[in-house]
């Protein structure tokens, strides 16, 4: 018999894969604070900074082998399938349909062999329809919006929304997987850190000259990571929750004149036109060719920032009671991060 947390609810036996990466981290200290056990799966050589602190289990491995994932999953209650692969530029693309589709089939089955009574997939909002823009007005979507093929701009959108297709057909076949769709957090432990975050960090150092016309739905990891464990508590069974912010739709220029405020520091004030930022990522990809570095603007990126993503979270809002902490909260907490990490310069 399991017993109880110190908040009286029943602990349950958690099993995380990619429990370094950012959301990954966040929810392994999550579902510690709500008095859960959590195993966590780990790349070998994986960097740890983000868990300091947090108590689990540790289980090396990777998402190749179903039989090992299923062994190392026996006697959990839940299952959270954080872990993919997330570049926007690559030499070649197989690896990271091989992590984020077959990847994501070995762990889900796994779970169901393993007998979890619930499964979380982390999608994205890459696989929501893009808002709808007319005449100058943005109409958020929410999860009735199915993105087209037409937008699936890059091979990460594609990988990730054959991998969501994945989450479902075996939901239809009866295996208990919720899934969830974070927006863009942001916040503590964003060790690597990821492209919202190095926004952030970009900002603090001083090294963002100018901007292009684009937006997000910023949200608080925290709240990200409560959707997660809410999404196992009570989240219906093959459908999708948007994890965002209902006042986080913002466009970057807001963004930062919301940091501005926060930090004393000046916000860039050049507006770069989209076809100038096209233009210099195909260059700067040209150059990656040759020199076999990563692009600091790729392609994908920019063509990403064509759009506003705006969502609407009203569905999780009400259906997992989603905390809504404040996006200005989110930003704080992410700065104070970062500045107390080494990320940013001395002011």
């Amino acid at each position: 018999m399991r017993g109880l947390s110190p908040s009286g609810k029943t602990i349950m036996n958690c099993f995380v894969t990619g429990a370094s990466g950012f959301v990954g981290a966040n929810l392994v200290h999550q579902l510690e604070a709500k008095g859960h056990a959590v195993k966590a799966l780990l790349r070998p050589g994986a960097d740890l900074r983000g868990l300091e602190g947090a108590q689990y289990e540790f289980v090396e491995g990777d998402l190749s082998n179903r039989k090992f994932l299923a062994e190392a999953m026996r006697g959990c209650d839940w299952c959270f399938h954080v872990a993919a692969s997330y570049y926007l530029w690559l030499r070649d693309y197989r690896p990271m349909y091989a992590a984020n589709v077959e990847g994501t089939r070995h762990v889900l089955q796994a779970a169901g062999e393993a007998g979890c009574s619930r499964v979380v997939y982390t999608s994205t909002v890459g696989c929501i329809g893009l808002p709808i823009q007319s005449s100058g007005e943005i109409t958020p979507t929410n999860e009735e919006c199915y993105a087209s093929l037409e937008q699936m701009t890059n091979h990460y959108k594609r990988s990730k929304f054959q991998a969501e297709q994945v989450a479902l057909e075996l939901a239809e076949k009866g295996l208990p997987v919720v899934i969830v769709n974070p927006t863009a957090p942001v916040g503590p432990r964003d060790v690597k850190p990821t492209p919202t975050g190095k926004v952030i960090v970009d900002f603090l150092n001083r090294a963002m000259p100018g901007y292009v016309d684009t937006g997000l739905n910023w949200v608080h990891v925290r709240d990200v990571c409560d959707g997660h464990i809410l999404a196992a508590e009570k989240g219906r069974v093959g459908e999708r929750y948007i994890l965002g912010s209902a006042e986080g739709n913002w466009t970057l220029h807001q963004a930062f004149e919301k940091l501005k405020e926060l930090t004393g520091l000046p916000a860039p004030r050049l507006k770069v036109p989209y076809g100038v930022a096209l233009a210099a990522a195909y260059f700067d990809e040209a150059i990656s060719a040759v020199t076999r570095k990563p692009p600091k603007a790729p392609i994908a990126g920019v063509r990403m920032a064509k759009y506003k993503m705006f969502f609407d979270p009203s569905k999780a809002i009400k259906e997992l009671s989603l905390p809504q902490t404040p996006p200005e909260q989110a930003l704080l907490d992410a700065v104070e991060w970062f500045r107390g990490n080494g990320y940013a310069r001395e002011r």
